[in-house]
Formats: C-alpha cells, structure tokens, sequence
C-alpha cells in the first residue's frame, strides 16, 4: 500500500442545505458539483482543487456529527490570502478575523458560514524566517 493519501474532503455540517450551497456559492465562490436537499441531504461542491460535502442533519443523524467544525485551508502566499479576504469580503461573506500575520508564522483569516462552521485561510510563512 502506497504511503501517500490522496486529497480528503471535509464534510460541512449545515441546517438548511439550499441555504448553505446558496452562501458557498454566492459568497465564496464554490460550485454546486451535485446534490442538495432532493438528494439525500447531501450536496458535493468544489473550488479548484478543494472539494466539500455538505449535509442536512436528516443526513448526519446516524452519525451524529454537527456543526461547528473548523476547516483550514492552505493557500500559497500572503498576497493570496490578502486577495482571498478581499473578494470573499466584497461578497458579502461573514469575516470573523481579518487578514494578520500570526507569531505562530501563519498569515490567516477566518471567516464563517450560516452555521457557525469557520473557514480558517492561511499562508505558513515559517520557512520565510527559517
């Protein structure tokens, strides 16, 4: 067996799923892949290579995970999550922490869904001052 994994795909927990495909879509730029409500309470979205399931509690009842969950996402320079903040921003998405450079050596900032799931977008910066 290889020692490598392929690329995971967080699953979002959400309560009205046409309202967070609704959000993903409008304010962060995600493309509805397939799915929603008439399909299980399960939808599949994407933007480039980061790809999302989202689901109803209807859903998740078995499993019983729920909302909130914490999502990183690893972007490739500062300036990228400056720009991410901008056009996320003008969006009309919920902002709960600006763009800063953290002592940890993370440039980040967060932001959140309808369902109180947070988006946390980030440059590692730590090979900078190594």
């Amino acid at each position: 067996m290889s020692a490598n994994f392929p690329a995971v795909v967080p699953e979002m927990p959400v309560g009205d799923i046409a309202r967070a495909i609704d959000y993903y879509q409008r304010c962060l730029g995600f493309t509805l892949d397939w799915g929603g409500a008439d399909h299980g309470g399960i939808a599949g979205i994407s933007k480039g290579a980061c790809r999302l399931f989202l689901t109803d509690a209807d859903f998740r009842q078995s499993y019983g995970n729920a909302a909130p969950i914490l999502l990183w996402i690893n972007l490739q320079s500062r300036d990228a999550v400056d720009e991410l903040h901008r056009l996320w921003s003008s969006n009309g998405a919920r902002i709960v922490a600006p763009p800063e450079s953290k002592s940890w050596k993370l440039h980040e900032f967060t932001a959140a869904d309808p369902d109180g799931n947070l988006l946390r977008v980030f440059y590692d910066f730590s090979w900078e001052t190594a």
